[in-house]
């Protein structure tokens, strides 16, 4: 990941600033218009993108929508060459870890001065602040989840552990969950499936301790001692049992979703994104709940917050920007195009759409959009900034050193806190 964020970045600085031939907010042309779209995932995503397109066309003979997919890997190096050759597609799939890199050199176009073509009405604006950089909209959330407990409760009611009051329960109560069925367990289950890997945990944890993992200017903001309470409990939680061993977590870590602890049932509590319930309850056969996160009834404010699956973006050298801009809004508020693509990019973050697709989801689906519609959330992060694209591997890391006792939290904290920076500096 590190190879393809230095090629984005390397490519991105070779490329020129400024708009294409034309402007967001002209009226839309009579004459045939061809604009490119790029996405990555699967074969399904690419199936049901096509019929999007393909109804998009009827609707609007004159424009051809040519599709462009990739898988994530070669997705992001397609991308920074393409950027770098000034024949960037008209409309992006973006990703959060690249808004910025991509947006503070001038390769996106201000979604604002689209607003004649692309309407934005029935978007919470906590969830549009989520596509915003240095005060400009670039990009348009698709897909919105939240950080969240999952619960086998089917495990604990095998080993008659009460389930815990989510509304209440601190990370002290957490752990002690955890620590009933393991004991309960024999050393065939534990409580809980160790984090530490992602975003995600970190956020939660610096934000409930009212700070910020970066500031406004993109510096890295998070304090010493939060980081080393937060890989302190990690450690604790291994130390203890109620945790994997440090060997089982980094083997599951770095495996797929169906060879997790909650896929396998092998723990009864993990973190996890909310919108990953669906592919969690059919990989383990239990019956699975999403229950708000440990310590939000002691925090400040709401340490919850929305994560776009990914967003919109449309490149500010698009030679078709208005019709570009129409694309996005069709993609984005038209029942058509949500009727198709349902959750496969994540719940909608459109209020309007997510509401209207609700008869026609699953069980575990319905219960993910549920609980994004009732869970208190704060501000959004602030985006990650340019040159910290690497941020998840340098947690990662960070936690196998604690975990396998290389370096104290303390450490750990001191050097990601420096190794982090040095890669924003380096940008």
């Amino acid at each position: 990941m590190r190879r393809i964020a230095l090629a984005a970045a390397a490519a991105l600085m070779l490329s020129a600033c400024g708009s294409g031939g034309g402007s967001a907010g002209q009226e839309l042309s009579k004459d045939q218009v061809t604009l490119r779209f790029t996405w990555w995932g699967a074969d399904e995503r690419h199936k049901r993108t096509q019929q999007v397109i393909d109804i998009f066309q009827k609707k609007y003979p004159n424009i051809t929508v040519k599709g462009e997919f990739k898988d994530w890997n070669g997705y992001w190096e397609s991308l920074a060459t393409t950027v770098a050759a000034n024949d960037a597609p008209d409309i992006i799939q973006m990703d959060e870890l690249y808004l910025a890199s991509y947006a503070e050199r001038g390769a996106l176009l201000d979604l604002g001065t689209a607003s004649k073509h692309l309407k934005t009405a029935d978007f919470d604006k906590t969830a549009l602040d989520t596509g915003i950089v240095k005060g400009k909209q670039y990009a348009l959330p698709v897909g919105l989840s939240t950080y969240a407990i999952v619960a086998n409760t089917d495990l604990l009611d095998q080993f008659k552990v009460k389930a815990p009051d989510d509304a209440t329960w601190s990370w002290e109560d957490f752990k002690k969950t955890g620590e009933a069925v393991s004991k309960a367990g024999g050393g065939k289950v534990t409580g809980v499936q160790s984090f530490g890997f992602d975003a995600g945990s970190l956020n939660i944890w610096t934000r409930q301790h009212g700070a910020a993992l970066f500031d406004e200017a993109g510096k890295v903001a998070v304090p010493e001692n939060v980081l080393a309470s937060y890989w302190a409990f990690i450690k604790d939680l291994a130390k203890s049992g109620v945790s994997p061993q440090p060997s089982v977590t980094i083997e599951r870590a770095g495996g797929p979703l169906d060879q997790s602890g909650t896929a396998t049932n092998a723990s009864a509590l993990a973190t996890w994104w909310n919108t990953q319930l669906t592919s969690l309850s059919a990989a383990s056969g239990s019956k699975l709940e999403l229950l708000k996160l440990p310590g939000e009834a002691q925090a400040s404010s709401p340490a919850a917050y929305y994560k776009p699956s990914m967003f919109w973006s449309i490149s500010s050298r698009s030679k078709h920007p208005a019709e570009a801009a129409l694309f996005v809004d069709f993609l984005a508020n038209s029942q058509e195009a949500a009727d198709i693509m349902l959750t496969d990019r994540g719940v909608p973050a459109n209020t309007k759409i997510r509401t209207a697709i609700i008869p026609k989801l699953g069980e575990t689906d319905k219960a993910a959009v549920e609980f994004l519609d009732t869970i208190k959330v704060g501000t959004a992060p602030r985006v990650t900034p340019n040159g910290a694209s690497n941020l998840e591997a340098i947690i990662k890391r960070h936690t196998e050193e604690v975990l396998f006792d290389r370096q104290s939290p303390e450490e750990a904290a001191k050097s990601f806190i420096k190794e982090l920076q040095a890669e924003i500096d380096g940008a």
